[in-house]
């Protein structure tokens, strides 16, 4: 999921015309040694802290049907997670990334969600709102600061970016539906020692003819056989 937030991301910023203006948008730590090798202008979109969110933690489980309705699997509800994006912009003049960290500030926060064309994976399959929050209060998320200390960077502007995505569920397969009649098999054997056929107790609602030594399905809707009483003898 984590993977399919960051290309949802890139798409995103990549419709602002980043990318055709030859401006690269990448996931890198902006460490001191990764800024000393940059020689063209960039963004980065550093992801620095993964936290569920439990309020919205569900229990039991969903069906999951194919396209002629059968069940065919069990899924758990999905997870939700709150991922935190320190967004920065790299040129040569602060100048220049000013004017970069503006554009994707206005790319950013013309939409709440991501948008469902740019979604892929499991959050395409789920259809469900990725929500986008720029630049707001996240209380529960490091400092700016802090991170830029761990980073052994200097602190520079930033945009603090938090994508609110589900993880899904598991999914666990069902048995396939019964298209068989129950067979019954003795160990009797006729003169010869050749086996006893089997005997099918229950029966398909087909006109097909059963296999050889198997009594033939029953006819949609004649009667059920007459269950024998105990001790009645068979005729």
């Amino acid at each position: 999921m984590i993977h399919e937030v960051d290309e949802g991301l890139r798409r995103l910023l990549g419709e602002s015309g980043l990318e055709a203006s030859g401006v690269e948008v990448v996931f890198d730590a902006p460490t001191r040694d990764w800024a000393a090798r940059r020689s063209a202008p960039t963004v980065c979109v550093f992801l620095y802290d993964i936290r569920e969110d439990p309020v919205r933690r569900g229990s039991g489980t969903e069906e999951v049907y194919d396209a002629d309705g059968h069940l065919v699997a069990r899924r758990t509800p999905p997870r939700w997670f709150d991922l935190t994006y320190l967004v920065t912009a790299w040129a040569s003049r602060p100048q220049d990334e000013h004017r970069l960290l503006s554009q994707v500030l206005a790319c950013l926060v013309a939409t709440d969600t991501l948008p469902a064309r740019l979604l892929t994976g499991t959050l395409a399959e789920l259809g469900l709102t990725v929500a986008l929050d720029t630049a707001g209060a996240a209380a529960d998320a490091p400092a700016a600061a802090d991170v830029w200390s761990a980073l052994g960077g200097e602190l520079k502007a930033s945009l603090g970016v938090r994508v609110r995505a589900p993880l899904a569920g598991v999914t666990t397969a069902v048995a396939p539906p019964v298209t068989e009649g129950l067979v019954v098999r003795s160990a009797a054997r006729r003169e010869g020692g050749e086996a006893e056929p089997g005997r099918r107790l229950r029966y398909l609602e087909t006109s097909d003819p059963g296999p050889e030594g198997f009594t033939g399905p029953r006819e949609r809707g004649a009667p059920p056989a007459r269950r024998r009483r105990r001790g009645e003898r068979q005729p």
